[in-house]
């Protein structure tokens, strides 16, 4: 039995536990230094704020729910595409998608230009206020031809990150926002309802004084081929209209004879009109149904989804 292999042994196994030692000191530092570089990520609300008003100059929806708070992300992610991108373009005070550039005042605080064809904004940061977990950044945005705006936008550290929380002194609450959304866009699509029924009543008017007769449907008055115009295609309505579905909104169209009751097959005798809108997703796309006669006068009610008629309350002056 020899002893010589012993000291060679003993050597071995102190470097594999020096080299396991090292590989320990090398994950602990390793770890250290992903910390710390963490918290100095999280500890720069500046950071935060010039990567949401880069991802709203690009119009990038996904990169800007991440810098709002959680409950404000969540309902962001659910509001409508146009809604989204809506929102994103009040930040940067642009319309189009940009390129955005940072860089640095001479006082050391950060600048975010956002440049879009054309036209072009630059977001000047000012010494921001930490009061533990709220930071408070001041903005300076340069418009050519008028006064430069300024604004403060808050954010809050939530889960180590700063978050957007207010813009001003407005709370940034994007599911009461949502709401207000859901119900200006509801009323933009009654008074475009509204709109297309007044369009559609000079189409028709201009139809009969053209071929001395109402159309017998909206598609004769639809878009005409190249060859010209025809009382099978007058060319005074678009597509959506002369198809009955513009906006959201069903529209009827009836022809009433001089006994009063609407007879589409005995047009000869008509003397009148009637076109009805009503919202196709009550509720969604509207809640208002209308009515218009060939004497002008509008009439609607909350119909549920149903058809308005002659007998709804008057709309506008008497």
């Amino acid at each position: 039995m020899s002893f010589d292999k012993a000291p060679s042994t003993s050597r071995r196994l102190a470097g594999r536990n020096r080299a396991l030692a090292i590989f320990a000191l090398a994950g602990i530092f390793s770890s250290a230094l992903a910390h710390a570089q963490q918290q100095q990520s999280a500890a720069s609300p500046e950071t935060a704020l010039s990567e949401a008003l880069s991802a709203a100059c690009k119009q990038d929806s996904a990169i800007f729910a991440n810098s709002l708070t959680s409950d404000n992300a969540a309902a962001y992610r659910a509001l409508p595409g146009p809604q989204r991108t809506a929102l994103m373009k009040r930040f940067v005070l642009l319309e189009d998608p940009g390129r955005p550039l940072l860089s640095t005042s001479t006082a050391g605080h950060a600048i975010v230009r956002c440049e879009s064809p054309g036209i072009a904004t630059e977001m000047r940061f000012g010494e921001t206020r930490l009061r533990e977990n709220l930071a408070f950044v001041p903005m300076e945005i340069p418009l050519p031809g008028e006064s430069s705006r300024s604004i403060t936008f808050g954010l809050v550290r939530e889960g180590g990150n700063w978050k957007l929380l207010s813009v001003g002194l407005i709370l940034l609450d994007i599911p009461s926002m949502a709401k207000q959304w859901e119900q200006a866009d509801m009323d933009a699509r009654e008074d475009n309802a509204i709109a297309n029924l007044r369009a559609l009543a000079s189409a028709l008017e201009t139809y009969r004084r053209a071929y001395g007769d109402w159309p017998e449907s909206l598609e004769l008055l639809g878009p005409a081929p190249a060859s010209g115009v025809s009382p099978a295609a007058a060319g005074l309505a678009d597509a959506d209209l002369a198809a009955g579905n513009k906006d959201g909104y069903a529209i009827r169209y009836s022809i009433v004879p001089t006994g009063g009751k609407p007879a589409p097959q005995d047009s000869s005798k008509a003397e009148s009109f009637n076109l009805a809108a009503s919202p196709i997703e009550y509720g969604k796309t509207g809640r208002r149904s209308f009515f218009l006669d060939s004497t002008g006068v509008l009439r609607g009610a909350d119909k549920h989804g149903g058809v308005a008629t002659a007998t709804d309350s008057r709309i506008g002056p008497a």
